[in-house]
């Protein structure tokens, strides 16, 4: 089973591999990041690791045992006890728990590594699989938003409630 790790530099070959893999798969669920991520992708995973330096962010990958990024799972804009969870797990590797086991495990680290007390995530409401995840981690929904032209939903989790 792929483990979660904290983003490092020498993750970059593998992560930029899982982004061009998975572009099309990604793109059908959530904007596309442009011909620009992959061209600029080194000095992009540069400023991701000066921000995760700064405590704003923390950036995960899901490694299996290969060294193959499986899958990323994020919490941004940190503030207040506060954070937004996002995720994406390869095509290839969906429908085997890596999205619920990977939030799972990020829960927990914005508990007893970041000490955080609540993350909010958001996704279309055609995600059913992204919807299921959240829900089994502890989420509850907010209510309804825009998501760049489609329909959406947000979410909260309070990390100071035990979930099964």
């Amino acid at each position: 089973m792929p483990r979660l790790q904290l983003l490092r530099f020498d993750h970059a070959p593998a992560l930029l591999a899982f982004e061009r893999e998975n572009r099309a798969y990604f793109a059908a669920s959530v904007p596309d990041r442009g011909d620009r991520y992959f061209a600029d992708f080194d000095a992009r995973h540069a400023a991701l690791m000066a921000e995760q330096a700064t405590g704003l962010c923390f950036f995960h990958v899901l490694v299996g045992d290969d060294g193959e990024v499986m899958g990323r799972v994020n919490l941004v804009d940190v503030a207040d006890g506060s954070a937004e969870l996002g995720y994406r797990i390869a095509e290839r590797a969906t429908g085997r728990g890596l999205a619920t086991a990977g939030v799972r495990e990020a829960r927990g680290l914005a508990v007893t590594e970041y000490g955080l007390t609540e993350l909010r995530a958001v996704t279309t409401l055609d995600n059913t699989g992204s919807r299921a995840v959240l829900a089994r981690t502890g989420f509850v929904t907010t209510g309804e938003m825009d998501l760049d032209g489609r329909p959406g939903l947000g979410f909260v989790c309070d990390l100071r409630v035990e979930t099964v």
